[in-house]
């Protein structure tokens, strides 16, 4: 087991369920096992959404109550906000110097973002060196483990490539960081692609269960399936994907039903949304009686950071001194 593990999200609105199978169950557990800091990346949110940021601080407080009422304990990790830290920028300064533009214009992510974003002009500088964000996220509290999805492999592989450059040229002073694979099932949003909050086809944490199920109903199954009488393969069922998450003892019975026509869709996903609702409720009303404690999101935010701003002030001097500006 790592011994430091570190993550962040962008604050770009409210978790959905993709967030909480995806990464945040799993950050829950490493808590458990590890030393872990948790950081809400708002640098990172302004490289897609700096031409409208009035949102930044309401999505911020946002993301910190939904991993507190999610299970994210304070006393546990340290959670705290990228731009409260400015040692990072500094140092992500630093290692922009040495990263070849070449390592950059290769990240499958860059390409790919400026097609799926093609409303936002992305073509900035910060947009892309983002990964070198990322990496100075990640070393500036010496990392060991970064919990991640298979999309973001390419990005901590640069991180390691840019830590091998940096020993290279001025000495032994990082380590490579390792990836933290989520065992989590994929969680299709309502359009059979990924669930994402770019695409808006996902299921809020805090969505009302009648919100649940109309968007549970709207789910994408097996077209195959033009009538009720119809037989259907599971797998190709966007609402069979998420029963793999909250219908685990049944799943077999629900796999059967389905392809032998024996359940009809609506049936299917309503029995999915019921079962979403119910799961949600606790979490719900944590979150709701925390947002009755005005300031408390802030409150940790500044706790967090003045447990890390130490660990980050070393980093940026071991860093200056090895690369002669001390």
């Amino acid at each position: 087991m790592s011994k430091r593990i570190l993550t962040g999200y962008r604050p770009t609105g409210k978790l959905h369920l993709g967030n909480l199978h995806g990464n945040l169950k799993r950050m829950i557990e490493l808590q458990e096992e590890a030393e872990c800091y948790f950081f809400i990346a708002d640098w990172h949110a302004l490289t897609t959404d700096y031409q409208d940021p009035s949102r930044l601080r309401a999505y911020t407080e946002d993301m910190v109550l939904d991993w507190l009422a999610a299970g994210i304990d304070p006393a546990k990790a340290v959670v705290y906000r990228q731009s409260d830290l400015p040692e990072v920028a500094e140092f992500h300064l630093y290692l922009s110097l040495i990263t070849p533009l070449g390592w950059l214009e290769r990240v499958p992510s860059f390409k790919e973002q400026q097609e799926q974003l093609r409303g936002r002009d992305i073509s900035t500088h910060g947009f892309l060196g983002y990964p070198v964000l990322q990496a100075a996220d990640i070393l500036i509290v010496r990392a060991d483990g970064v919990p991640v999805g298979e999309d973001q492999l390419p990005h901590l592989e640069l991180t390691r490539e840019i830590v091998r450059r940096f020993n290279f040229l001025y000495g032994e002073t990082f380590g490579e960081p390792q990836s933290l694979l989520s065992p989590s099932p994929r969680i299709p949003g309502t359009d059979g692609r990924k669930m994402s909050k770019s695409y808006g086809n996902y299921i809020s944490l805090t969505d009302p269960p009648e919100e649940v199920r109309k968007k549970a109903l709207s789910m994408i199954t097996d077209p195959a399936r033009r009538t009720r009488k119809d037989p259907g393969d599971p797998e190709k069922c966007s609402a069979f994907q998420l029963h793999k998450a909250y219908s685990v003892k049944e799943l077999d019975d629900i796999a059967e039903r389905c392809r032998t026509a024996a359940r009809g869709c609506v049936e299917c996903k309503t029995m999915l949304a019921e079962r979403i609702v119910e799961s949600l409720l606790p979490f719900q009303e944590r979150r709701g009686e925390m947002e009755s404690r005005p300031g408390y999101a802030w409150e940790v935010l500044r706790e967090g950071v003045e447990k890390v701003r130490p660990v980050a002030r070393e980093v940026v001097r071991e860093v200056r001194e090895r690369m002669g500006i001390d």
